[in-house]
């Protein structure tokens, strides 16, 4: 487990919640990405891939960028992507509906794996309850300067 060295209350409190929840979010996005481009994939393969999975039968192209594009911050080419993916033989399209392969489950669950280890990474030292109170004050503080405090769906 990683040491760090241990602040008062009233030291922490003052710090600028700006600095840290970005420092956080790149780190963690990172080493997602990271994670995911051992597979050869990235972030929106990765919703992809766990999109269609969840909801077989349910997604068409159209829909699911969509939905996706919200979360995107890399220009993706959602077009290519299920190309992409097709390409490779994760995915399927019938009827205008992605439908993954086993080979596409197969691959889904070792990128799962992958990310689970910076999942358990990044939260060494951290309980359930401090996890919790953290995205718990994040989605406050988001919704008091006009976002949206709701869980991403």
């Amino acid at each position: 487990m990683t040491t760090i060295k241990t602040y008062s209350q009233d030291q922490l409190a003052a710090q600028p919640i700006g600095y840290w929840a970005r420092e956080a979010a790149n780190l963690a996005i990172g080493g997602l990405r990271a994670a995911l481009a051992e597979e050869n994939l990235t972030q929106p393969h990765w919703w992809t891939l766990n999109h269609v999975a969840a909801a077989p039968a349910h997604w068409k192209r159209a829909d699911l960028t969509e939905k996706l594009t919200a979360y995107d911050d890399q220009d993706t080419d959602f077009d290519a992507l299920y190309d992409d993916l097709a390409a490779r033989g994760w995915l399927t399209e019938t009827d205008g509906v992605l439908t993954l392969t086993e080979a596409g489950e197969a691959g889904r669950v070792r990128a799962h794996d992958r990310n689970a280890k910076v999942h358990a990474r990044m939260r060494e030292g951290v309980d359930d309850a401090a996890y919790a109170a953290t995205i718990d004050g994040l989605r406050r503080m988001v919704a008091n300067l006009g976002g949206s405090g709701d869980l991403p769906g």
